[in-house]
């Protein structure tokens, strides 16, 4: 009997948790708590001959120099020097002394940073002043040799990260809310989602701290202690709710030709033809040779041969599908490439029957 009792209790249980419930801190972030963008020039040195001797990295080298008391004849030039750009992101409550990560990148024309070290460079935020100063060794996840007007390169070479390679030198203050208020922003702007956040935290913290502002911004009253307002917030972040159903999407990036949807996406039954149409022009060099007593001139011409092919498309009838497997079964049935998917359902969605939004990045 008391195993029996148990198991109700724990299929009840099952049956009162939410289904696909999410935190809060899933779902929004509070107002005022965000990263700040860091840029700054520098100047990388240590190359294996693979810098780049531009007049900005011999300016750089002089300008450092001075710095360090040193006055050059002339202005110093070498390819184990490279310009580069310094960039990183300065977390919230972020305070002096504590590191961060900095990506490199090339500004000039080096072939390489591989091995190189950053000199010490501060980093500016959008107001102009200095928040952090970086220097370090740069690793760069790639490698590549040339020789005899050959080479071979395996990933990306003007660009690598110094991981805490920059040190916080000034703070930037962020206030958790203001006054008796704290406001959540959801990261994705629903009306359903930002009522189920209203109700979900009047169920956990008291019927009549959160309201709704509008589809994304929602006043919660907190308290003005800051120990009791960090409990406070921690407790909130952690309640869980149903959000709303997202919108069916399709992403699109046409410059890879990658394809991505949601499981909401669904299709209605249509007939597609995609044909393809290819041009090939080919040239080849001909000599023509005068005879010798012609008292012509040797002239090299070129020969082309410009060739047009249709393939033709047979029309396909796609079923109507509620469930994302048999769209992407139906789409598999054209038989198309990535390429060809990326026009085919820009026309669908002209034509109503692909019912999802259309994004293109």
């Amino acid at each position: 009997m008391t195993r029996i009792l148990a198991f109700l209790l724990l299929a009840a249980s099952f049956l009162a948790a939410p289904a696909l419930a999410e935190r809060i801190k899933d779902l929004a972030g509070i107002d005022g708590i965000r990263p700040n963008q860091l840029v700054g020039y520098g100047v990388v040195v240590g190359l294996d001959n693979t810098g780049d001797s531009s007049a900005l990295t011999s300016q750089g080298l002089s300008n450092l120099m001075g710095n360090l008391g040193l006055t050059p004849g002339q202005s110093p030039s070498s390819k184990n020097a490279a310009s580069v750009i310094v960039t990183a992101t300065l977390p919230p409550f972020a305070k002096p002394g504590q590191p961060i990560d900095v990506t490199v990148s090339a500004l000039g024309g080096a072939k390489s940073l591989r091995g190189g070290t950053l000199l010490m460079t501060p980093l500016k935020g959008a107001d102009g002043q200095i928040y952090a100063l970086a220097q370090g060794n740069l690793l760069v996840g790639g490698a590549g040799a040339s020789a005899g007007g050959s080479s071979a390169q395996i990933n990306h070479l003007s660009a690598g990260r110094i991981p805490s390679g920059a040190t916080v030198e000034r703070s930037v203050a962020t206030q958790v809310g203001q006054g008796d208020f704290v406001q959540l922003e959801l990261r994705d702007a629903d009306f359903t989602t930002a009522n189920r956040v209203v109700e979900a935290i009047d169920r956990g913290m008291g019927k009549g701290v959160a309201l709704a502002l509008d589809s994304r911004v929602i006043r919660v009253r907190a308290p003005a202690d800051p120990g009791q307002r960090v409990a406070f917030l921690a407790r909130l972040e952690n309640l869980n709710l149903n959000p709303g159903t997202p919108t069916p999407r399709v992403i699109i990036n046409p410059r890879t030709g990658s394809i991505v949807m949601n499981q909401l996406v669904t299709v209605e039954q249509c007939a597609i033809a995609h044909g393809n149409l290819s041009v090939t022009i080919t040239a080849e060099p001909q000599v023509s040779q005068p005879n010798a007593l012609a008292g012509g001139d040797t002239v090299v011409t070129q020969k082309a041969d410009v060739q047009v092919k249709n393939e033709k498309g047979e029309l396909v009838v796609l079923p109507s599908s509620a469930s994302l497997n048999e769209v992407v079964k139906a789409l598999n049935a054209i038989g198309a490439t990535p390429q060809d998917l990326l026009a085919i359902l820009q026309a669908m969605k002209a034509s109503g029957a692909l019912k999802a939004e259309l994004d293109v990045i």
